[in-house]
């Protein structure tokens, strides 16, 4: 298996519904702002002004030094090339910190105070919404945000991926205090990566070079659906035979990478306002890249879903390439998948008209 991604189909084909909008993450180009050649804000422009994608998804602790409390003059420069450059802001990544320097943890009055300058600044951005993980506000403090998230026209999106399936029970309880409150300005955000029908080639990869058992190894690649590969996986993270070049990479496999498919969403959908397309590689062998989005598509296609669709790269943690390449060929690849899962649900319409005729 080749640790470079191989080519792909970017084909753009199809039209999408005028309510789906195609967007990029600026959490793609997390090695460059590492390396700091260019300042982060100019890099989350360039996906813009390079034409990649005009509706971008920002990540304000990797943008704004000023952050948590983002200075207005940061936030306002940002702005106006965006603007000029003709784009928009869909989320900001939102970050909400517990604890204090002092290892104390927060009041319910000191974590919404955490929060509330975020959503000046998502606003004075020009965001359309603000991201935080699944259940980790409560509902308390989203109860108390609703008077702000009106006020600002911002939408409060709780993300779930990799196994954070819906049944599961800590995710089902949060997906029900989303259901309870019951308000639009807070929402679902579903990342991909919670439906994946095979490990990333690439990852694998890096695991057999690694050293990963041969056994192990084997199952990842050809049984990664079956429920009891998890237990041979925390068999060996607990028998300590995990190479240690790949203990935080290994990780992925309990928390990052699902096993849910696209029919599992069906009964959260009316709560969710927008979708992660996580990408690992572009290493479409199986359609293990485009079948999720394809199926995805096919869902959406007969519900209401109004909402963005960002590309996210994820495997910039194992694998050296251009951001700005993957994620422009990514785009592609997601529209003709989504498409084709638009064209397969409306032809099954048909279909079933027909037969009814």
């Amino acid at each position: 298996m080749s640790p470079e991604p191989s080519d792909v189909d970017v084909d753009v084909a199809g039209a999408l519904p005028p309510t789906w909008t195609m967007a990029a993450s600026a959490f793609n180009w997390t090695p460059e702002v590492i390396r700091a050649e260019r300042t982060a804000p100019d890099i989350a422009a360039g996906i813009v002004i390079g034409g990649i994608a005009s509706t971008i998804e920002l990540e304000p602790g990797q943008l704004w030094r000023s952050f948590p409390v983002s200075a207005d003059a940061e936030v306002d420069a940002l702005r106006r090339v965006l603007d000029s450059a003709g784009g928009s802001v869909s989320i900001v990544g939102a970050s909400l910190d517990d604890w204090t320097g002092g290892r104390q943890r927060r009041s319910e009055e000191e974590r919404l105070a955490f929060l509330l300058p975020q959503l000046r600044a998502a606003h004075r951005v020009g965001a359309t919404g603000v991201r935080l993980p699944i259940g980790q506000a409560g509902e308390a403090l989203l109860r108390r945000l609703l008077p702000t998230l009106h006020e600002l026209d911002l939408v409060l999106y709780e993300e779930i991926q990799g196994q954070q399936a819906p049944e599961s029970a800590p995710t089902a309880a949060a997906i029900d205090v989303i259901a309870r409150i019951d308000d639009p300005g807070v929402r679902l955000l579903v990342d991909l990566s919670m439906l994946m029908p095979a490990l990333p080639i690439t990852y694998l990869d890096e695991l057999a070079h690694a050293g990963l058992p041969p056994e192990l190894l084997a199952r990842l690649l050809d049984e990664w659906r079956d429920p009891a590969t998890t237990g041979a996986v925390v068999g060996l993270l607990r028998s300590g035979g995990v190479p240690p070049a790949i203990q935080t990479l290994y990780m992925n496999l309990l928390v990052r990478f699902g096993r849910s498919r696209a029919a599992d969403l069906r009964g959260i959908l009316p709560l969710v306002g927008a979708f992660h397309l996580k990408f690992w590689d572009l290493d479409n062998a199986d359609l293990r890249v485009s079948a999720p989005i394809r199926d995805l598509g096919a869902l959406l296609a007969g519900s209401d879903f109004a909402g963005t669709l960002c590309s996210e790269w994820g495997g910039h943690e194992w694998l050296d390439a251009d951001a700005a390449d993957m994620t422009r060929r990514h785009l592609a690849v997601a529209h003709t998948a989504l498409a084709e899962g638009v064209a397969a649900t409306s032809q099954r319409g048909q279909r079933m008209a027909q037969r009814e005729s």
